[in-house]
């Protein structure tokens, strides 16, 4: 893959990353949001906890795929 291409890609991955972490965010504030009205259903509080969990940990998949490997 030619040096051009790569960085596209990266781009392409920081994109990708910032809308993970906007959804993230939205996710955190929409829990929060329900957990202090008080009336909330923990079984969507709980499903929305799992979806946040897992954009966590694709953002931090595409935080390392971004990152170079740096050998020290």
């Amino acid at each position: 893959m030619n040096k051009s291409a790569r960085m596209e890609q990266i781009e392409v991955l920081r994109i990708k990353l910032e809308v993970l972490k906007r959804e993230h965010r939205d996710l955190d504030e929409a829990i929060h949001a329900l957990e202090e009205r008080g009336s909330a259903d923990m079984l969507t509080i709980r499903r929305l906890k799992k979806q946040k969990l897992a954009l966590k940990d694709q953002i931090a998949v595409l935080e390392d795929r971004i990152t170079p490997d740096i050998i020290a």
